[in-house]
Formats: structure tokens, C-alpha cells, sequence
């Protein structure tokens, strides 16, 4: 969970850059997105072999 506080201050950084409200939502959507995919890229594949 720390980790992921973590990747989350470095994308977003010390706040939004946008000034408007819809800006401001686009830019936390890309924020929260960006961890999950970096998580889904090193996260392994396991498959059953019965």
C-alpha cells in the first residue's frame, strides 16, 4: 500500500497543473490510471497445469 502511495505522488505530483474542472477530472483519471497499468505490466501470468 505504500508503494502504491508512492507511484501515485510521483505521477501527480504536488497538485493538479489544470485549472478548470474538467481539465482538473481528465488529469486525476490519467493520474489513477497510469499506477494500475505500470502494476499490470510487472504483474506475472500464472497458469494451471493439472
Amino acid at each position: 500500500m505504500k508503494s502504491d502511495i508512492s507511484r501515485w505522488k510521483r505521477v501527480i505530483g504536488k497538485g493538479l497543473c489544470s485549472q478548470t474542472d474538467g481539465r482538473q477530472t481528465a488529469e486525476v483519471a490519467i493520474a489513477f490510471n497510469v499506477p494500475n497499468r505500470m502494476l499490470d505490466l510487472g504483474r506475472p501470468e500464472y497458469v494451471r497445469v493439472a
